[in-house]
């Protein structure tokens, strides 16, 4: 059955929280490990002005990375225990399956992108120019936007080792082409090409603009709803392969 239906949504939402709830580790890694990493590199970087050229793209890439993997093992666990396919069987739909992961693992996400970016405002001396309410929303669609293709990802993995293989894929370019370590601007011209069509390149923009100016323009609409489609169309390609269970 395809109709999407609000109560089955929720209902996979519940399930999906339910078994967070039994799973310490996981929550622990999904909501404290992106402050915990921006603390350590708070003290490598010794230095407040050189932390916060960094934090605004860390506070992207941290979430998105982290969520991606979680998902992505997350959803191929529960094809090869054969839940999808128990629960396929029953009339619910492949988009109400996944926009309950993406609903669950959304209000995750948001507690994960507070605590982050409280750490960093308050303990690690970020100083924004922008709002913090859009500092926090820009975050979380990144850490959507890295669970939605977490979903994506996870079916073509047959095991976990291989959901695993898919972060160096998917993952890593955009962490090397988002602007991190190079500004997109001073790259090789075939590398910037690149970096516009991956969507952690958006986010990161929009991040760092939100740290040095307060003004809210077409550039920083633009990305946010590049980050909001390329998470939104992640959802509809995670629903169109979603499979009942790995062969």
């Amino acid at each position: 059955m395809n109709t999407l239906s609000g109560a089955n949504t929720l209902a996979t939402t519940r399930r999906i929280l339910t078994q967070l709830r039994h799973d310490h580790r996981t929550v622990a890694l999904m909501v404290l490990m992106p402050s915990v990493l921006l603390v350590l590199l708070r003290y490598v970087f010794d230095s407040e002005q050189a932390f916060s050229r960094a934090a605004p793209a860390l506070l992207g890439v941290f979430p998105f990375a982290i969520m991606f993997i979680v998902t992505s093992i997350t959803t191929l666990r529960e094809r090869l225990t054969a839940t999808l396919e128990r629960l396929m069987t029953m009339p619910i739909g492949k988009l109400d399956l996944l926009l309950g992961y993406a609903l669950a693992f959304g209000l995750v996400a948001v507690v994960q992108v507070a605590v982050a970016a409280t750490v960093a405002l308050t303990w690690l001396g970020l100083e924004i120019e922008g709002s913090v309410a859009l500092l926090v929303l820009i975050a979380v669609l990144d850490a959507l936007l890295g669970m939605a293709l977490g979903l994506f990802a996870s079916a073509f993995a047959r095991t976990e080792f291989q959901a695993v293989q898919f972060m160096p894929a998917i993952v890593m370019p955009q962490v090397l082409l988002c602007g991190l370590f190079v500004p997109r601007d001073q790259m090789a011209t075939v590398l910037n090409w690149i970096s516009d069509v991956m969507p952690l390149s958006y986010a990161v923009d929009a991040l760092t603009q939100v740290t040095r100016s307060s003004d809210v323009d077409g550039t920083l609409v633009r990305n946010l709803l590049v980050i909001a489609g390329c998470a939104l169309a992640a959802l509809l390609l995670g629903a169109a392969t979603l499979r009942r269970r790995t062969p």
